[in-house]
Parts: C-alpha cells; structure tokens; sequence
C-alpha cells in the first residue's frame, strides 16, 4: 500500500511539472501587439522567436519577426492588418518565411505568398523553400563561359552577358529599361532558359502589359512572374526579390539556366528603408539604413553558375536601378554597380533622339561576358566599341567646326551608319548570325553607299539572305565556330549584289 501511495504521489507531482513545463511553453510560443502602424509591429513576449520567423495574427494575418530586441520583437506586416487591434494576442509558426518553387509555377502570375494573380485556378506547388538562403561557396562555382544571348544588337555585340553573371541595368525613369529587359525574356525562347520577373513597386497596369506582351509572343510559357504592386505593404515588396531568387534556385540547383529580373531595386531599397526607420534603425546617408548594401550584395551573390558536381546550373541577374537625373553616383546606384559585374546605361538624351534601344556605349560595360561572347562577335565587333565611341566623341566635336578633312568626314558618315545598324525595333530579337551579317555588312563598308535613313531597310534584305542562302554558315555561328576571312567573304559576296 505504501509504494502504491508513493506512485500515486510521484505521478502527480511528474503531471504538475509537466503542466508547469507545457504551460511556460505555451506562453512563450504567444505575445502579444502593443503597436502597430505603417506596416510594422511591435509585440511583447516571444522570446524564443527566431529571425525571420512568421508569426500569426488574429484572423489569419502573417508577419515576420524582423527586430529582435530584449524588451520586443519588432515585425513586418505581410498585409491586411486593418482588422488587428492592440491587446491580441500572436503566436509563432515555429518556421522561418518560406516561398513556393517547383515546376507548377512557369506560366504563372503569382505574390509573394504563392497566390495566384492570373485568373489560372489555384496553385498545386508542393515544395516550399525559405527565402533567405546562404550564396553558394566560392568552391561550389564554376567561371561563366556560356553567353546569355538577349537578341538586341548593341547588347550582344558591345557589352555581352554571360549565364551566371549579374549585370545591371540603369538609366532615368522612362528611358527604355524594362523595354529592354522584356526582349531578352522574349529572345530565351527555345533556348531552355527560365525567365522569372520580379516586380518590386510597380504599377499594376505596367506588369499587365507585360504579361500580356509576353503572353502574345508565346514566350510565357518559360517565364514566372513575381509581384508586388507598388500600392502593397513595404513588407511585401522586401521580402519579394529574395522568394524570387529561392524560386529560381529551386531550377538552378536542377542543373538548369535561370534569368532572374528585379524591376526595380530603387523601390526596393526604398522599401527597406521604411521598415526601418519605423523599426526605429540608425539612419545613415540619405536615410538608409547602413547595411542597405547587405540587402542587394546577399540577394545578387546568390545568382552563380554552379559547378558539374553541384548541379551545373547557373543563374543570371539583370538587376534595375532608376537614376535621377543622369545621377550615376549616387548612393543606391553606386552600391549595385560595386556589386554586379557591369552595366547597361540607357541615356534619356539617345532616347529622346530616338536612338532606341538608347544603350549609351560608352558609359556601359560587361567586366564578364567578353569571355563568354561567340568567337564570331569578335572578328567583326573587336574595335566596334572603341570606333563608335571615337565617333561620339567626334560629332560632338564638330558641331562646333565647320571645316573637317576628308578622313574626318569619313569617320562620322560611317560611324553614322554604325548607329542606324545598332538601332533596333522592340519586340524583334535577331539571331546570332544575323547580328554577325548585319555587322559584317556595316564594318565592311557595305552600307557606305546608301543614306543613313535607308540603313533599316538594307538590314532587312541582309538578315533575310542570311537566313535564306547560307543556311549551314548560319548554323556554324551559332554553335560557337569562329568567323574567318573565308566565312566573311561568302557573307559580304551573298549580301554585295543587294547594295550594288
């Protein structure tokens, strides 16, 4: 009887302990809000939440813990907190902030949170993937030797891209940006290159069009489409670019070449300097936060080209930048260009020439892709570069003189010409070897003979004989041969009698 007594009185003190335990537990896994403005939280208790945890509000509201403090846990709102009040009660998820990624989301318009925005019924992604991961190892990457080939001339020619790079893309507002971006999605069409877009700040009438552009060119079958409308949460459009880069690594890591847009990081940094200023963060130059570079160099590091024995994949960034004014130093611009590896400048000034694409030579640079280009962009594009811009440098100058030699005269009649040839209509990516024809034809003095405003119409003829009567020589370009004297005469004599 006395063990028996003994059990009875062990069992209820083990059961009040555990109660004891499983209540301390159940405390520390809920908080509650005492503030909540402007897209932020602050919540006492919770003192076991991690990083980058989601937390759960009343009525289904999700945000994630983003301050950690000793007295509070400040948190970004993910939307829809106007029906929250102070006082309620939140609790932890136990799981950091994750994004869907599987084959299940090409061809489709989604947010951040996997909800469709297509009209395309629900989603069946059954994979889902935290948005903050670590960039791969230096020991994991392999060097960029494969060209992403974006179709547009002056892009391929003078300041190529290769799979794996990051190369950015700046200029003024309405300069031609996205115009650009989305003929690259275009032009990877059939070439087993994912395109992901990711939206940050955007009007929705602006992704709109886009989706619809890319939808009547057929080329939305290979593409996601990431948003966060400029009316969403600051919260939403932070987080939005990093579930965009888990989504393109999901393909990545497969052993697949990905194309990931963020359009724009401006916003975006923007964005990130709300949350933290309403978090009560130091503010630094211009208000931004001081690890407003940490942001974009964790977010750009991701995009690699991954090595044989890690999956061989690779993914390329084309990051965006709005500048003011032509501004190139200030302090967000600066930052991406310290950080990706080149630029794409697009001058308001050849925009409004109707220069278009308005990709200005000279302020632009790939410090990468030069290795990675086809050996037949070099023999006709080697001195392209340096011969264009002496040409720019040249016309500026001789609007201030009226009496130029002959050799002078020479150089702006065909550097001229060379500008007519780099222009190029939206929606019209070239192939490779009609890019090289077209070049062929305009360094090898072809187009010398006709007016400048007829140069368009001489591409034309040239890209179709092309095409049509050195079918085989076009095939031998695109599978990397170089281009030789031999090669370059059957061009120029197949093109000659077009201009005769």
């Amino acid at each position: 009887m006395e063990t028996d007594s003994l059990i009875s009185d062990c069992s209820k003190v083990f059961a009040k302990v555990m109660g004891e335990h499983h209540a301390q537990v159940r405390l520390q896994d809920a908080g509650t809000l005492h503030y909540l403005n402007g897209g932020i939280a602050r919540l006492s208790g919770l003192p076991g939440v991690q990083s980058n945890e989601l937390v759960r509000f009343p009525g289904g509201v999700f945000g994630i813990a983003f301050n950690l403090d000793p007295d509070e846990v400040g948190v970004i709102m993910l939307g829809g907190s106007e029906s929250l009040q102070v006082g309620c009660t939140v609790r932890r998820t136990g799981r950091v902030f994750d994004a869907p990624v599987g084959e299940e989301l090409l061809g489709r318009v989604i947010d951040v949170l996997g909800n469709p925005l297509d009209n395309m019924g629900p989603l069946h992604a059954l994979q889902r993937s935290p948005i903050e991961r670590e960039a791969p190892p230096i020991m994991h990457r392999a060097p960029v030797t494969v060209p992403l080939q974006t179709g547009i001339k002056v892009v391929d020619a003078l300041i190529p891209i290769g799979r794996g790079q990051r190369q950015l893309v700046i200029g003024d507002r309405q300069s031609g940006k996205t115009a650009l971006i989305l003929d690259t999605m275009i032009n990877q069409k059939g070439k087993d290159v994912i395109c992901i877009y990711c939206a940050v700040g955007q009007q929705g009438s602006s992704v709109a069009k886009l989706v619809d552009d890319l939808v009547r060119h057929d080329a939305m079958g290979h593409c996601i489409v990431v948003v966060a409308e400029g009316s969403e949460s600051a919260g939403l459009q932070y987080v939005t670019p990093y579930a965009a880069t888990t989504m393109g690594e999901y393909f990545m890591e497969q052993g697949r070449d990905v194309l990931i847009v963020y359009d724009d990081l401006t916003r975006h940094a923007r964005a990130y300097r709300e949350l933290s200023l309403l978090l009560r963060r130091p503010p630094g130059r211009e208000a931004f936060p001081g690890d407003v570079f940490y942001i974009h160099s964790r977010l750009l590091e991701r995009s690699t080209h991954l090595d044989r024995e890690h999956g061989g994949g690779s993914m390329t960034a084309l990051p965006v930048i709005e500048t003011e004014a032509q501004n190139l130093s200030a302090y967000i611009p600066t930052n991406l260009i310290s950080i990706t590896d080149g630029q794409i400048y697009l001058s308001p000034e050849l925009f409004q020439k109707g220069v278009l694409p308005a990709v200005d030579v000279g302020k632009s640079v790939s410090r990468v892709g030069g290795k990675t280009q086809l050996p037949a962009y070099r023999s006709v594009a080697g001195d392209l570069r340096l011969s264009y811009a002496q040409f720019e440098e040249m016309e500026a100058f001789s609007r201030f003189s009226a009496r130029l030699d002959e050799s002078a005269r020479s150089i702006l009649e065909r550097g001229r010409r060379v500008r007519e040839t780099l222009k190029q209509r939206q929606y019209d990516p070239m192939r490779v070897s009609e890019q090289v024809a077209v070049l062929v034809a305009v360094t090898g003095g072809i187009f010398d003979g006709i007016p400048a405003e007829q140069v368009p119409e001489a591409e034309k003829r040239v890209r179709r004989t092309m095409t049509e009567s050195l079918p085989e020589l076009c095939l031998r370009i695109e599978t990397g041969e170089e281009l030789g004297e031999q090669e370059r005469g059957k061009i120029l004599e197949a093109i000659l009698p077009l201009h005769a």
